[in-house]
């Protein structure tokens, strides 16, 4: 009975309801963990918490940072494992947190110290639709929860939902550059070389998924657990179930040198329009 008090005063919330029992491994209800996020997150990106702008753009690659420094960047740090740039004229950050599930996840949970107001993934993901190119952009609605890293945020039959509220942002910044985009789910997977797997691929043509990525659910998801607003605009930079769609080194080279500036711009202008009109973003309250 003394522990049921006890959590009921530090959480008035809960205050006479006997079935809610508050989730103490959070960063936003346990100082403990929220004082060695802060440090994580100085560690890993270099950068003090309090330089951190309250609009974040998260990349998978160095080439998004490097462009982002020329095109609007005034300070940059380089960590133990990621770097980040900020810019005081956008008011707004661009991490590279490198690639896969396991590191989107732990990002978004230590950036939740910085309490952005938003948080956009620039990322790449290889289409499956056969109506798909390469250099069209995604707009996720959803995404299919394939990877083992966001159970341990939500329960399994928990959708991965982007924050609307950002989508509507990124979508009328594309429509206002006369530029089209797609919606549609996303299959998120921790397999590589799924390409070379025929019983995965027959999966994927039975979901009907767009495109699919390694990062898009769990940073979703552990955006939604975590209080963090993220959303995504996917670019398709390969595709891999068609011959020879399968991205190389040189196509690679090839999609950063023709889109990674459009993508950027769109991705700046959607953070920085967030952090000038000043509006609630959160589609949900907790």
């Amino acid at each position: 009975m003394q522990i049921k008090k006890k959590t009921q005063q530090s959480l008035p919330g809960l205050k006479g309801n006997a079935f809610l029992v508050p989730n103490d491994n959070r960063i936003y209800s346990n100082t403990k963990k929220a004082k060695i996020a802060r440090d994580i997150l100085e560690r890993y990106t270099g950068s003090p918490v309090d330089r951190f702008r309250k609009q974040i753009i998260l990349t998978n690659f160095d080439y998004y940072v490097e462009r982002f420094d020329n095109l609007c960047g005034d300070e940059r740090y380089k960590g133990s494992a990621m770097r980040v740039v900020h810019s005081s004229k956008e008011d707004v950050s661009i991490i590279d947190f490198s690639i896969g599930s396991p590191t989107a996840a732990l990002i978004i949970e230590i950036l939740s110290v910085v309490e952005p107001k938003a948080v956009l993934l620039l990322g790449m993901c290889g289409g499956l639709h056969r109506s798909l190119k390469v250099g069209d952009f995604i707009l996720p609605t959803a995404a299919i929860r394939d990877e083992g890293v966001s159970r341990h945020f939500m329960p399994s039959q928990v959708p991965a939902l982007p924050t609307f509220k950002i989508q509507k942002f990124v979508s009328d910044i594309v429509v206002e550059r006369g530029l089209d985009y797609r919606t549609g789910v996303i299959h998120t997977t921790d397999y590589r070389f799924w390409e070379f797997d025929d019983r995965f691929k027959a999966n994927l043509y039975e979901e009907r998924a767009l495109a699919i990525d390694m990062e898009t659910s769990t940073l979703f998801v552990a955006g939604f657990a975590s209080k963090v607003p993220i959303g995504a605009l996917l670019l398709v930079s390969d595709l891999p179930l068609q011959r020879g769609g399968i991205k190389t080194k040189k196509s690679a080279k090839a999609v950063f040198r023709k889109f990674t500036d459009l993508h950027l711009e769109i991705g700046i202008k959607s953070m920085s329009e967030i952090a000038v009109r000043g509006e609630h973003i959160r589609h949900y309250r907790w």
